[in-house]
């Protein structure tokens, strides 16, 4: 870390304290550029951050974390809180193998009070805690920071709506940057602009004069007055104080000398219910090119400190995102009925693509996975062809409209299930480890796995033509093999694998990107004097059960592989054999799946070696298999 006059000293929030509203603002500048200057090299989630400077200042400086809860919804946002609660020297390890989580993370520090990496999650947690604490005769301030993208979550709604209904004293300051992943949308999005566009929040010395007031120990009724005239004056404020929250602001989240009083006051209030602290904040504050930047350096790579530029991926293969959205457009240019749907993630999907080609019919819908699914299940009941575009990891929150809204009535509404698989410095919060399990276990529903780019072009074309049921496909973070894409027309049979290697003693089935992996054990192999049969298995369900049966006749045992939890293709692979007998007969049947831990943050190639699912591994269990077999050949040969 670069020599700071006063960030070298701040250890941790308790050192905050020392310090007076001059010294505080030049911390700021420090940690800003502290803040840059580190994912620069490590890259990162940025413009968030940044915009959090002052914020994060203030709220360690006025209350007395960890004793005092803070909770940070989605917690991409946490960078500058790590850098002042003891992990300043480690801040260039964050994302890496061992090193920071990019979200908060209990196990990592006390001051980390509830992990997060989905949005929309604080208030409830908070309101959780609140209780405990209440339950306990406990006195800390609980205070939940949640930014206004993530107010458009029906999850939000329901723990306001909560607690709002209670007497616990729960702060909850909503971080308003007109600025999520992308541009925030919806009602909620237009509220908030109302009350900044309409100029009605409060100068420095009237929000101390009415906090001070309203907060004031004998609610005399000159209290009373200035609690009316803040909800008067404060119209946006309505929504709000109707869900039982007594609502403050918009507040300049940048200005620590209107910041500071504020969270004192409340702090130190006697108010029975929750509040709300409305502060407007720019994302990317104080770096240039994230300010001019349309996602305000939402994510990065490395990138130049003084020219903003990022260093550009060295690969010259289409990344998977881009083969499903280019591939898509060719297919709605010529179906009219083909909508696009994404819940707040345009340009991860690819659906940003769609939107530029068809804006109007392509539907971001805000962090809103659930209403995005039965959105999606309702366009279905008239005859359109919906492709809900949704990472795996978010559409887990979902779960229950794929099962009641779509699978039950069979309506085909398209899944592309991004992000499959272990992705990387994201880390177990945003890996697509468990979606082959919970949707191939329902009736109704069809699971493809792409093994490469040409593959997934295929699985596309395939979905254009299903039209009574639903359907997904799986595809990974990252870029292709460069392989030639095949034309739109070009489609693959309901349930079939594609043998790709012929061989004699082991077949090997693959389902989704681990086959390349495959074929690079079989070469290994190979040498070995084991020869394998290596089969894309293409589908989860319904599985190729045709294609088993006759690898099973020919070989001593069969290995499946898949980038999933246990319950999914292996599963079904088992459930089949053992239902027709034919694991009574000899058949060895090896499951390689990821193993039953959360793998922590890393390069995706020492994750899935960590996993046991690289060429080495794969291996490894082929000579286990067949070690086992001939083991048991000598055992019945000496009965």
């Amino acid at each position: 870390m670069k020599k700071y006059k006063l960030l070298n000293k701040i250890n941790y929030p308790a050192d905050l304290k020392k310090l007076n509203l001059k010294e505080l603002k030049e911390l700021a500048v420090e940690l800003r550029t502290e803040l840059i200057d580190a994912v620069s090299e490590t890259g990162g989630h940025l413009g968030a951050g940044l915009g959090v400077v002052e914020l994060t200042i203030a709220l360690h400086h006025v209350f007395d974390t960890p004793r005092d809860k803070l909770v940070w919804d989605v917690s991409h946002q946490s960078y500058p809180h790590k850098i002042l609660t003891g992990r300043k020297n480690e801040i260039r390890t964050i994302r890496q193998g061992k090193g920071l989580s990019g979200f908060t993370k209990r196990s990592e520090s006390e001051y980390d009070t509830f992990g997060a990496a989905h949005s929309s999650t604080s208030i409830s947690s908070s309101l959780g805690i609140a209780i405990a604490k209440n339950l306990s005769n406990e006195h800390n301030n609980v205070i939940a920071v949640i930014g206004d993208g993530a107010m458009s979550a029906g999850m939000a709604y329901e723990a306001m709506n909560n607690a709002g209904a209670t007497k616990s004293k729960l702060i909850v300051i909503l971080n308003d940057n007109d600025m999520s992943i992308a541009r925030p949308v919806g009602a909620m999005s237009s509220y908030l602009a109302k009350l900044l566009s309409g100029k009605i929040y409060f100068g420095f010395r009237k929000v101390i004069k009415l906090i001070t007031s309203f907060f004031s120990k004998k609610f005399s009724a000159r209290a009373h007055k200035a609690e009316d005239f803040l909800k008067n004056m404060v119209t946006g404020g309505t929504l709000f104080s109707e869900l039982g929250f007594y609502y403050i602001g918009p507040i300049d989240g940048h200005d620590l000398a209107a910041l500071l009083p504020v969270l004192k006051n409340v702090r130190n209030s006697k108010h029975n219910g929750p509040i709300l602290i409305h502060t407007f904040t720019k994302k990317g504050k104080g770096y240039e090119p994230a300010e001019k930047a349309g996602d305000k350096y939402h994510g990065v790579t490395k990138f130049n400190v003084v020219t903003g530029e990022q260093k550009k991926s060295t690969s010259k293969t289409p990344s998977y995102t881009k083969v499903f959205a280019n591939t898509l457009i060719q297919h709605a240019a010529k179906d009219t009925k083909i909508i696009g749907i994404t819940a707040a993630m345009p340009s991860g999907t690819g659906m940003d693509l769609f939107a530029k080609r068809f804006p109007n019919r392509m539907f971001d819908v805000g962090i809103a996975e659930q209403h995005a699914v039965t959105f999606a299940a309702g366009l279905a009941t008239e005859g359109y062809k919906p492709y809900a575009a949704i990472y795996s990891t978010f559409l887990q929150r979902a779960y229950d409209q794929v099962v009641h809204d779509v699978a039950i009535q069979s309506l085909p509404v398209r899944f592309a299930i991004d992000r499959a698989g272990l992705v990387g410095a994201d880390g177990p919060t945003h890996a697509g480890s468990f979606d082959i399990t919970y949707l191939a276990t329902l009736p109704n529903m069809i699971v493809m796995a792409a093994s490469d780019e040409a593959e997934l072009v295929k699985m596309i074309n395939t979905s254009t033509v299903i039209n009574d049921k639903p359907c997904a496909f799986r595809y990974p973070r990252g870029n292709g093999l460069g392989l030639e894409l095949p034309n739109i027309d070009e489609k693959i049979s309901i349930g079939k694998g594609k043998i790709i290697k012929e061989g004699k003693n082991i077949a090997i089935l693959s389902l989704g990107a681990r086959l390349q992996e495959c074929l690079k054990a079989s070469e290994s192999l190979n040498q070995k004097g084991i020869s394998a049969t290596i089969v894309d298995m293409r589908f989860a369900k319904p599985i190729d059960q045709d294609l088993i049966l006759e690898l099973c006749s020919k070989h001593e045992a069969l290995i499946t592989i898949e980038e999933g939890s246990i319950g999914g293709f292996g599963s079904h692979v088992m459930q089949f054999l053992s239902t027709r007998g034919i694991l009574d007969k000899g058949i060895k049947l090896r499951s390689m799946i990821l193993p039953d831990i959360f793998i922590d943050q890393d390069t995706p190639e020492n994750m899935y070696k960590k996993a046991g699912l690289d060429s080495a591994s794969i291996e490894e269990k082929v000579l286990e298999a067949l070690k086992s077999n001939i083991i048991l050949s000598k055992t019945k040969s000496v009965i």
